[in-house]
């Protein structure tokens, strides 16, 4: 039998998938089922006067009509006297952003739901709102998380000596998620009971969230989730129709179903915010930085804090001893935003990677060869070595399969015919964290295995990755293990977010298939071997340096009496990794095609080089960073949340007008793996990427506009208006 780590595998949940077999949250067949609909507010703040259901509640088939006179209690009651807060759905008269819910019609179809909820009547008293974060941005209060972080050295005074200077404030706007699957819930209670199906990439925090706001023990909710249509955070926290779903189904006594529409998905999960940032850099003749200063604002909700950690990377991506990264958050009166793909990185490095760009102009030097010039060595944030840092050799690998050399760097110079040539370039950097996390694996005699844990597959290919991760280290073919995830009844796993899925969870499994070879060699006549001497091959387990000295697992098991072991582990990150800082880092390379009449941009050709350490599964890992140019390419070029700042209403909540890009956006693009030797950062040697192919892009493609137009635009998107 051939190992599997290292080698292209496709999905062992593909079939299942394209056949239909995988049940997503919405699809699950329960009994005597109930439909909810949602009733959203057309105001932006104030409260609700009157509402009259009537007409709703005499239509057919309608069960119920929720607002907040009648709905069951979710969380605790609001202290009398204190600050209106929306922490939970149809708790009071209080609205705090456009298209909130303020109704929820129940019903015997989906159908007869949705028309009952267009007969609901409702008066407001509408109080001044605002939406806009340019007009709040002197209201912005420090970031709590990262406001105790005092800059490093003294940047004010070194950015007034510094012989060169670059300042220059960069925009982007709100952008959604808008992943294929919408989300839903079903729910369903037995006795005090809950079960309910949710798409969410955290089962256990749902259940935390339930119990809170229903008032029941956690041990009495189970949350099943074992497939995700797409999330990219937007399921990270658990969002309101859970307690909505499970409320009404315990007030009815009776399954209920409660699914987004498009639209209602545009208020219903967050989204990444509205940012503005502030690079200062200075730096001398040759390039070498001296101060950094990057300053961010975004917004938050009225109601709850949230921060992305906008200029979270900018203290260890440059070798540099004077840095200042101060984050201020703005309350609007809007949905709270929430963790987007790359979250903070991308808009932070939009901004930086952008800025060291126009630095390179300033003192004419390769966009390149500045990175070279500035690379950091060791953490600048903490003077800890690295554990890994192969950016040097991403940046080498990259310029080399682009023809980088051959880069005229005069913008305008380079032609297509008629239309204009750009090449731009930045950096990527992401964590490489690894969380707490728990699986339980069994092996049994006739040489099959199931391994369990509560972890989600949101689309990177878990359920692949961690049959490989078992099969590799229990000795068994890939249809001789079965992996189960999203379940609380299966052992704790972190949320499927910050890139950590396979360092936390693999490494939980990793560490469960070593214990069974351990207690089997307890029960084996290996005379004067330890468990790192042997491992499980082909039914056997036996010496690694000498395969020939062998027992043959069957037999010892049945000799023992046993038919299967399981082993439950727990895996935590190490101690030794406090020395040491752990990150992945990639270079991206962009080239774009301009049309100067029309103003378009053609993303033509991406080489991105990332170090995230040892690649598990190339097929999805190259599939990953793929998916990741994509979604920089939309950031860059498209993707733009559209708000109508007198009514705080979104005006572009649908896949017509929120443009993502489609086959004809996309071109050529390669993706390419230095892989690290690095057994500081976990035991499987793994790093983070699903976050890390896109952290770059959005920057490059603007410094390729730039190069192809002589035009620095640093208002995303990057429409054709901003170019003629």
């Amino acid at each position: 039998m051939t190992r599997h780590l290292g080698k292209e595998t496709p999905r062992v949940d593909g079939i299942a998938k394209v056949t239909g077999r995988a049940k997503y949250a919405a699809e699950f067949q329960v009994p005597h089922l109930a439909y909810g609909f949602l009733v959203m507010s057309s105001i932006a703040r104030g409260r609700i006067s009157a509402i009259d259901t009537q007409a709703a509640q005499a239509a057919d088939g309608v069960i119920q009509v929720f607002t907040h006179l009648n709905a069951g209690r979710l969380g605790p009651a609001q202290s009398p006297g204190g600050p209106p807060q929306w922490a939970w759905p149809l708790q009071s008269d209080r609205i705090f952003f456009n298209n909130q819910p303020i109704a929820l019609v129940v019903a015997e179809t989906y159908e007869q739901a949705r028309y009952a909820s267009r007969l609901v009547k409702v008066s407001y008293e509408p109080e001044p709102h605002e939406t806009d974060l340019y007009r709040v941005l002197d209201r912005a209060e420090p970031d709590p998380r990262t406001a105790s972080r005092r800059a490093k050295g003294s940047p004010d005074a070194a950015m007034k000596t510094a012989p060169v200077k670059i300042e220059a404030e960069y925009r982007i706007p709100i952008e959604h998620h808008n992943p294929i699957e919408p989300h839903a819930a079903i729910a369903f209670w037995e006795g005090d009971r809950l079960t309910i199906f949710d798409k969410t990439q955290e089962v256990y925090g749902v259940r935390n969230h339930l119990a809170e706001g229903l008032g029941v023990p956690t041990e009495h909710i189970r949350v099943i989730s074992p497939f995700v249509g797409g999330a990219f955070g937007a399921s990270l926290k658990p969002n309101y129709y859970p307690s909505l779903t499970a409320m009404a189904a315990r007030e009815l006594r009776r399954p209920v179903k409660i699914a987004f529409t498009r639209a209602q998905m545009f208020t219903g999960h967050g989204y990444r915010p509205s940012t503005f940032q502030k690079v200062t850099l200075g730096a001398d003749e040759d390039g070498k930085l001296e101060a950094i200063i990057h300053e961010a604002y975004h917004n938050t909700s009225s109601f709850e804090d949230f921060s992305d950690a906008t200029t979270g990377v900018t203290r260890q991506m440059y070798a540099c001893t004077h840095i200042s990264n101060p984050l201020k958050v703005a309350r609007t009166d809007l949905a709270t935003p929430t963790w987007m793909r790359a979250p903070g990185a991308v808009s932070g490095m939009f901004a930086l990677e952008s800025a060291m760009d126009e630095l390179a102009y300033a003192v004419n030097i390769d966009p390149l060869e500045l990175r070279f010039i500035n690379y950091a060595d060791v953490d600048p944030e903490t003077g800890k070595p690295f554990s890994s840092k192969a950016l040097r050799e991403c940046y080498q690998l990259g310029a080399e399969k682009f023809g980088w050399a051959d880069r005229n760097p005069e913008p305008r110079s380079m032609r297509d015919g008629p239309l204009l040539v750009g090449w731009g370039m930045a950096s990527a950097v992401w964590g490489a964290a690894q969380q707490p996390a728990s699986a339980r694996v069994t092996y049994r005699a006739e040489g099959t295995a199931s391994v369990a844990s509560a972890a989600s597959d949101i689309g990177p290919g878990t359920y692949t990755v961690m049959t490989m991760i078992a099969a590799e280290y229990l000795g068994l073919g890939l249809e001789q293990v079965t992996f189960e995830l999203g379940d609380t009844q299966l052992p704790r796993a972190p949320a499927q977010g910050g890139s950590w899925t396979t360092s936390s969870v693999g490494s939980a499994i990793h560490g469960g298939a070593l214990a069974i070879t351990a207690r089997l060699l307890d029960l084996a006549t290996l005379q004067g071997l330890v468990a790192a001497d042997v491992e499980m091959l082909d039914g056997r387990v036996r010496q690694k340096s000498d395969p020939s000295r062998y027992v043959e697992i069957r037999e010892t098991m049945h000799r023992a009496g046993i038919d299967e072991i399981t082993e439950n582990y727990d895996a935590e990150p190490s101690r030794e990794r406090e020395n040491y800082t752990s990150l992945a880092h990639g270079a991206q390379f962009v080239e774009v095609k301009v049309d100067p009449n029309l103003g378009t941009v053609k993303v033509t050709r991406v080489i991105a080089v990332a170090a995230c350490g040892k690649i598990l599964n190339p097929l999805a890992s190259h599939s990953q960073e793929i998916g990741g140019v994509v979604w920089g390419i939309g950031m860059a070029l498209e993707e733009a949340t559209e708000l109508d700042h007198r009514y705080g209403r979104i005006m572009n909540a649908n896949l017509q007008h929120y443009h993502v890009p489609v086959n004809a956006d996309v071109h050529s693009i390669e993706t390419i793996f230095v892989e690290e030797e690095d057994m500081i950062v976990n035991p499987l040697g793994v790093k983070g990427m699903g976050e890390l192919g896109m952290v770059g892009i959005p920057a490059a493609i603007a410094n390729a506009v730039f190069h192809a137009t002589g035009r620095r635009i640093r208002d995303l998107p990057i429409t054709p208006d901003k170019l003629l």
